[in-house]
């Protein structure tokens, strides 16, 4: 009997999670399970051993603060493991704590399996290391990546990019508006502001103040935030005082419905990016940290860009606004641009960034399992 331990330090990860499990039992229905995660992970029956949240930090000096609290729960974590005996510990994505985790585990003789490979592409390239060290094998979403890996002696597989198999093409329009009684001359904004608290601390005000720039010259615009369990207390105090009267969403198939919808979006960069491409959404991506976050960041920085639908296009198909750039006059004359006209073009260059997601047999969590049980068995 095969037992697995995952780990998913955020919602993100949660999410990929709760696709892996069905598609791990599928393959071996005896399968035990146990790990930490969210609400999509314990929906398929593997509750966590503590609340995620406290895991789900970004940022150097953001971080600080809680440095006690992760050690603790570094602590239980490890336990935890040794206490399951699992055939395989599979990390998934948050390399702050799964790698650190998987550090622990390693040595025991436990196979590693790191679910999203960590973007040494982009930054910090020498961390290539630690992970060789720490992993025994990657599961990479972006088709470029396997090679950098293999490389280093990092055995890595492309399983497809998850974001493909999300339903997120799948929403009804009409549905969405008659259930928010939105008008027919309203147009609605998706605002995407990040899964983490910290993001949305930031993100929230500066796209607030946005949003009531571009209503002062375009009314009729109609703010719509997909938001996780886990941040939608964090979300519904944040657009507080919004006189554009938001709508938060956090039923799955609701969220569907307003990428439909939608006719262009403000977005955080990350996958929130590629989620708009898949929807043929417009829409800019803007991001802000801790000015000395961002400052170390620039210097170990190796990309030209920030979003993924860019790094894939190799060109700045979506308007990017980071940092000092990201201004509400910036991104209020940026979207202001989208609902002029520039929309089309940018929708046209969804298509060839997306082909290349593909998974090369089956879905993404498909794949990905399939590898993950190789792993395991082979032990």
């Amino acid at each position: 009997m095969t037992r697995l331990f995952l780990v998913a330090g955020e919602a993100s990860g949660d999410v990929l999670g709760g696709r892996l499990i069905p598609a791990l039992r599928a393959r071996d229905p005896d399968l035990q399970l146990a790990g930490i995660g969210g609400p999509r992970m314990a929906e398929q029956g593997v509750p966590s051993l503590f609340p995620i949240r406290e895991l789900a930090l970004m940022g150097l000096l953001e971080v600080l603060p809680s440095i006690r609290r992760l050690a603790r729960r570094l602590d239980e974590a490890e336990a935890a493991v040794i206490r399951f005996r699992p055939d395989a510990l599979v990390t998934i994505d948050s390399p702050g704590f799964t790698l650190r985790l998987a550090a622990r585990i390693k040595p025991l003789g436990i196979p590693v399996v790191h679910y999203v490979a960590p973007q040494i592409w982009a930054w910090r390239p020498g961390r290539v290391a630690k992970i060789r060290a720490r992993v025994d094998r990657l599961l990479c979403l972006l088709p470029f990546e396997p090679p950098i890996f293999e490389a280093a002696q990092i055995p890595a597989r492309f399983v497809g990019h998850p974001v493909l198999e999300a339903g997120i093409e799948t929403g009804n329009t009409a549905r969405f508006r008659a259930r928010h009684g939105i008008a027919p001359e309203e147009r609605v904004l998706l605002v995407m502001p990040g899964s983490r608290p910290g993001e949305i601390k930031r993100m929230l005000a500066l796209f607030g103040g946005a949003i009531a720039r571009l209503g002062a010259t375009h009314p009729g615009l109609r703010p719509v935030l997909p938001v996780g369990h886990l941040v939608a207390d964090a979300v519904a105090a944040g657009v507080e005082g919004w006189a554009s009267r938001p709508i938060l969403v956090t039923d799955l198939a609701d969220k569907h419905d307003a990428f439909a919808a939608a006719s262009l979006g403000l977005v955080k960069s990350g996958t929130s990016s590629l989620e708009m491409a898949v929807a043929g959404v417009p829409h800019l991506v803007a991001y802000r940290v801790n000015p000395i976050t961002a400052a170390i960041v620039r210097r170990l920085a190796r990309v030209r860009f920030a979003s993924l639908v860019n790094l894939l296009a190799d060109r700045a198909l979506v308007p990017e606004y980071l940092q000092e750039a990201a201004t509400e006059a910036a991104l209020a004359d940026g979207l202001a641009a989208l609902l002029a006209g520039g929309a089309e073009a940018q929708r046209a260059g969804f298509g060839p960034v997306l082909a290349q997601l593909r998974a090369p047999e089956g879905l993404p969590s498909e794949a990905a399992a399939t590898a993950i049980l190789e792993a395991a068995k082979r032990r």
